[in-house]
């Protein structure tokens, strides 16, 4: 099964993770996380299999997150009120995010990606 691969294409962390799949052969369907911002009920699901907390889930060193002053609002969110933060703008979330429906990775690193994607 392919890998869903959110990602913004100006991101460098991005840009490293889609060369790490390309230069290691891993089957992915990329999906533009701010042209195509996952659902509520979809990031949902993603810190439920991500065995993260959802702050995780968010780009707090992005414009954003520091012009909204999301660190803030989400003190003490609940995990929905914080997936409805995160589904409003998809430069809110923390990326790339990898998931191959059971398993997700926030973020690019290397060992992490060799741990999670090399056996697909």
């Amino acid at each position: 099964m392919a890998l869903t691969f959110y990602w913004y294409p100006n991101c460098g962390t991005c840009k490293k993770a889609k060369k790490w799949f390309d230069e290691n052969n891993v089957t992915y369907n990329s999906i533009h996380i701010v042209e195509e911002t996952p659902s509520k009920e979809e990031i949902l699901k993603l810190i439920e299999n991500s065995e993260l907390l959802p702050k995780k889930f968010f780009n707090t060193s992005g414009m954003k997150y520091r012009e909204l002053n999301i660190k803030d609002k989400i003190k003490d969110a609940t995990t929905e009120e914080m997936a409805e933060i995160l589904a409003s703008d998809g430069m809110l979330i923390k990326r790339p995010i990898v998931t191959d429906g059971k398993k997700v990775t926030v973020g690019f690193k290397e060992d992490e990606f060799e741990k999670h994607w090399t056996e697909q």
